[in-house]
């Protein structure tokens, strides 16, 4: 749903953090989009513009062929927030002069300032802020004066009170900078002077109001797995246009232990909202045989169930629209929405492998919008607790956690183990301190000893990570009693597996994911 209000532009320079940098501004309560640094300035005046930040990036200002916004952006008559690199364009594009700095600064820093501006309003000094950057302004451009500095940056912040540039060398996007989410606010409400806050109570009323205009009479199908982000997009549509909606739920043999049963319990007997279950297991089975490629197993799954949902539709009436709960985070990982040097990671559900042939127009309510911001809209709208608060589960199910050849005795041995997993972190009152947990069964086997004989058995892997987005993720660091206890239920539980690992690979380098 494209949002009309007051809007904050990300200019992406390649930076790790761009996405951070959209959150903390959605924080604040103001919303935000990414476009590449290269975006023509024609499309950038379409937008409701109150401000633009430019983000940090790997390269320097002087070399050959260096990400730099066209000149004309300076002349919106916008603010402009520059975050390390960005910092450098101010001084390179408009008469200062950049430089290697004499000392490198990489980590914590102490900003030091006056406090006379409106941008560091209520920020103690000296604070803590996190640096990273070989290059620093040497020299400033005309008009712009000095507002902080750190040991080694003279010009850790610069700012240009009457065309309202200002521009900071460390990040205050990340936790190692306490204040710096403060910083962002001061330049979105007391510089840039956004007032329309954007909420999810406002996300919802206009959403419905967007699809009953887009929808009107036509009908819809859901393609609904009882994940967060599908559960929230069909109870969404669903106030907006009732039993126009029909959900249909594919239970592909790829799904978690319990998931058909407690699908059917939420959407239909609580919301009862048109729910069609189609057993589609023998057909995904038969599709996925022999298929042992990360990325043809998600095209496959993918296509398999669009050729479902147009089936479904013939079957069941005359619709117009396919629903689907992709996510901003997909669209910028599956297809590299920035447009910047990032490249595309693998394919998601939602966004990837789509074909050509497909009948039915796509509804994403939810596309702009990050996962906490789902689960706030999944809870404003009065999904129960066990779905508003679960863990993120991929589009092709266990498909892409079942390493190597998908097969029905595979699976079943990886849902024992997975449901185990959970069982024990929920026991332990661990799940919601966790952002993902997930068994992979691996395409190895290994010799074991089970009740004093030899045995030859399948290995899984345990994974859990912590994160905010799911950009990167540090790995969940369990007891170690924990992980003894999950490893010995499931080698004795589970038939097919006699050796459990605990993944503690971060991403990057590694995905949460592992195909």
């Amino acid at each position: 749903m494209e949002y009309n209000g007051p809007v904050i532009l990300v200019l992406d320079f390649g930076a790790q953090y761009s996405k951070l940098i959209a959150r903390r501004v959605r924080e604040c309560g103001v919303y935000s989009i990414i476009l590449p640094y290269n975006t023509p300035t024609e499309k950038i005046k379409k937008l409701n513009l109150a401000g633009i930040i430019f983000s940090g990036g790997p390269a320097s200002v002087h070399q050959p062929g260096a990400p730099l916004p066209s000149r004309d952006l300076f002349e919106l008559g916008v603010p402009i927030l520059g975050i390390c690199y960005g910092t450098q364009i101010f001084a390179h594009m408009l008469g200062g002069k950049v430089e290697p700095a004499r000392y490198k600064e990489y980590g914590i820093a102490f900003l030091n300032h006056q406090g006379n501006t409106d941008l560091l309003k209520n920020i103690p000094s000296p604070t803590q802020v996190w640096m990273s950057h070989g290059d620093q302004v040497s020299k400033l451009p005309s008009g712009f004066s000095a507002l902080g500095n750190t040991e080694n940056c003279s010009y850790a912040i610069i700012g240009n009170d009457e065309k309202k540039f200002y521009g900071v060398q460390f990040h205050p996007e990340v936790v190692h900078t306490p204040e710096g989410t403060k910083i962002i606010s001061n330049f979105l409400h007391k510089i840039c002077n956004v007032n329309t806050p954007w909420t999810m109570e406002n996300f919802i009323t206009n959403s419905i109001k967007k699809i009953k205009e887009i929808v009107g009479n036509e009908k819809v199908l859901c393609a609904l797995s009882g994940g967060v982000d599908s559960s929230v997009t069909a109870v969404l549509i669903y106030k907006a246009i009732g039993d126009n909606l029909h959900c249909v739920f594919v239970d592909n043999g790829l799904l978690r232990k319990g998931e058909p049963e407690m699908v059917e319990k939420v959407f239909r007997n609580h919301f009862h909202i048109n729910l069609h279950i189609v057993d589609a297991k023998t057909r995904f089975l038969s599709a996925l045989k022999g298929v042992t490629d990360p990325e043809e197993k998600r095209k496959t799954i993918g296509n398999l169930f669009i050729e479902i949902f147009e089936e479904e539709a013939k079957r069941l009436g005359n619709f117009s629209f396919l629903a689907q709960g992709t996510l901003y985070p997909d669209v910028i990982e599956s297809v590299s929405a920035t447009g910047g040097p990032s490249s595309t990671i693998k394919s998601h559900h939602n966004v990837g492998g789509l074909p050509e042939k497909m009948n039915l127009k796509l509804l994403e309510p939810l596309r702009e919008l990050f996962k906490d911001e789902v689960r706030e809209v999944g809870r404003q709208l009065g999904l129960p607790d066990e779905i508003i608060k679960r863990h993120p589960f991929p589009g092709p199910g266990l498909g892409v956690r079942c390493i190597g050849e998908i097969t029905e005795e595979r699976l079943n041995t990886l849902r024992e183990a997975d449901a185990i997993f959970i069982e024990e972190i929920k026991k332990a009152n661990l799940y919601d301190k966790i952002w993902q947990a997930l068994v992979c069964l691996l395409p190895v086997k290994s010799v074991g000893v089970q009740g004093d004989e030899r045995t030859y058995k399948e290995v899984c892997t345990l994974r859990a990570v912590v994160s905010e987005d799911a950009m990167t993720a540090d790995w969940f660091k369990f007891p170690h009693e924990f992980l003894q206890k999950v490893a010995s239920r499931i080698c004795n539980e589970v038939h097919g597996v006699n050796r459990v690992l605990y993944d503690i690979t971060t991403k990057p380098p590694a995905t949460i994911e592992w195909e």
